[in-house]
């Protein structure tokens, strides 16, 4: 259990929503906004680095989704737990610092291996952000208008992913006019490692001005002010060393005792028998290893903080409305991340169009319609949310329900501006969705534990979603491929079964109305009889 004592307090009367608190959130805005491009431009330069390389459409997707988002799950659950108890702007300088050298270094990779490695450092930098920049800004803002501020932050998904693909289409095109033939280059670079290169130096200069941000008072807005941990990477270094295999049984011993040391054993066994075997069937070690690993992680994360932290533990696993969201949310991300990566390859195979063209037609619309569209999903689901307590919720059903149909329908079209047209409509209406989603998950935790609802919520979004989702639509794609479909159709064929688990996810999400507005109510309440030590 936590020793950090919470008070409740009046409000702090500092950092309200003044001029400084919106430049803070749009300092934290280009961090992400960086963090989307440096994790995107991968799209546009997919079919360059293919033919470089010689990889595959699985290994295309392995390294967009699951070399980066294995890393990011299990290094953002540490990175969670240490914005929770240190400083946040520190930890986001540092970690925005690594994966501007990892992007840069991606474009000094020779092939496959390489590639893949400076990718994992990209998600273990990217892990740091996002968790301590949702504690940073419910401490600036006032709860009236956080979901309208986390809308204004996750549009940084949407410009950073325009500008990813804008700028790897533009820096493709203009070194192949510089250079047509390529073994006259600089260094014999080709055109996508020179986009790696100068979309991650830039980043340096972004983290020196999040290092000069100030630091407020944590839960000071919400009159719940929390004592300083002090010893904060004492606690990250065990949950690092809890998530280790065999290195964690002395710890789980001296804490669980025998029970909790041959649970985590048998339940590593189970996870390493279901890796292999997937491994057996698809010929992919790799891919299976990457995810084995990462499960194993995430249990025994679980499985020390339900020993080191039982309060929060307790409120994320013993909310409701609060796992449903954050599984039902994860299964809709399947569709989200692998039709961002995969709908450039399409149209580049399916229409025959260029990488110039899909660059700048796709990049423009990702960053504008994404900016309208996550100011829409905030501003509609906090006016709902006056009137009735599930107004959030409403607004994410009904943002994913609308995203669904339009990319059925755009994949199902043969006509190119009616298949952009369509993808555009869903894009809006997903980035419509995704404010009122990570509102919801930390309008049910203690602001001690927000980061760390917000990086459990994004490990469990990101492996479901991220490292299976592109990486599985690539193998089908392959498979389809090799039994002779044309790469374009068979492409598409894989992307749409995609769409099938967002089903699920909404339907799952569906359920979480009838419990939301009683577990935001009572979640002092839990808190209390779960041991926080309010007072």
């Amino acid at each position: 259990m936590s020793d950090r004592k919470i008070v409740r307090q009046p409000t702090a009367p500092a950092e309200r929503d003044g001029w400084y608190a919106y430049y803070v959130l749009a300092i934290l805005l280009l961090v992400y906004v960086f963090n989307f491009i440096d994790r995107q431009i991968l799209a546009i330069l997919a079919e360059d680095i293919k033919a470089d390389l010689g990889i595959s459409d699985a290994q295309l997707g392995f390294l967009y989704g699951t070399a980066f988002a294995m890393f990011y799950a299990t290094f953002g659950i540490a990175f969670g737990r240490l914005a929770d108890s240190w400083n946040r702007k520190k930890l986001i300088t540092l970690g925005l610092s690594f994966w501007s050298i990892m992007t840069a270094a991606s474009g000094l990779a020779r092939g496959f291996l390489p590639l893949a490695a400076c990718r994992f450092g990209v998600g273990v930098g990217e892990a740091s952000a996002s968790p301590a920049a949702f504690s940073l800004l419910y401490d600036y803002f006032s709860p009236r208008v956080r979901t309208t501020v986390l809308g204004i932050y996750s549009s940084g998904i949407s410009i950073g992913a325009g500008l990813g693909l804008f700028l790897g289409g533009a820096i493709l095109k203009g070194w192949a006019d510089l250079y047509p033939e390529p073994a006259l280059a600089p260094l014999g670079l080709k055109g996508w490692q020179v986009a790696f290169i100068a979309v991650g130096l830039p980043g340096f200069v972004l983290a020196f001005l999040v290092s000069s941000l100030r630091e407020p008072v944590r839960g000071g807005r919400d009159g719940i002010v929390v004592e300083d941990n002090p010893h904060p990477f004492r606690e990250v270094g065990a949950m690092l060393l809890g998530m280790t295999p065999l290195a964690n049984w002395p710890m789980l011993g001296r804490q669980g005792g025998r029970k909790a040391v041959l649970l985590n054993a048998l339940a590593g066994l189970v996870i390493a028998s279901c890796a292999a075997l997937l491994a057996l069937v698809s010929h992919d070690l790799l891919q299976w290893a990457a995810m084995g690993i990462g499960v194993y992680a995430v249990f025994s994360w679980a499985q020390t903080l339900a020993m080191r932290d039982p309060v929060v533990f307790g409120l994320i696993f013993r909310t409701p409305s609060l796992i449903r969201l954050i599984l039902g949310g994860s299964a809709t991300v399947f569709m989200l991340p692998a039709l961002m990566f995969w709908f450039v390859p399409f149209l580049q195979r399916f229409y025959a169009v260029d990488a110039g063209q899909a660059g700048a037609v796709m990049g423009g619309a990702y960053a504008g319609l994404g900016i309208t569209g996550v100011l829409a999903g905030g501003i509609v689901a906090d006016q709902l949310r006056q009137h009735f307590p599930q107004g959030k919720l409403v607004t994410w059903l009904g943002g994913m329900a609308i995203s669904l149909v339009a990319a059925f329908l755009s994949l199902n079209s043969n006509s190119l501006p009616f298949a952009y047209a369509t993808m555009f409509v869903s894009h809006f209406f997903a980035s419509v969705a995704y404010g009122p989603w990570i509102s919801m998950v930390n309008d049910l935790m203690l602001p001690r534990g927000r980061a760390t609802v917000s990086a459990f919520a994004y490990m469990v979004n990101t492996m479901i979603g991220v490292a299976l989702g592109p990486y599985l639509i690539g193998h089908i794609s392959d498979a389809l491929s090799a039994s002779g479909i044309e790469s374009g159709e068979a492409l598409r064929r894989a992307m749409l079964t995609g769409l099938a688990i967002t089903i699920v996810g909404i339907l799952v999400v569906l359920t979480a109305l009838r419990h939301v507005a009683k577990d935001e109510a009572g979640l002092l309440d839990r808190a209390k009889a779960l041991g926080e030590p309010l007072s």
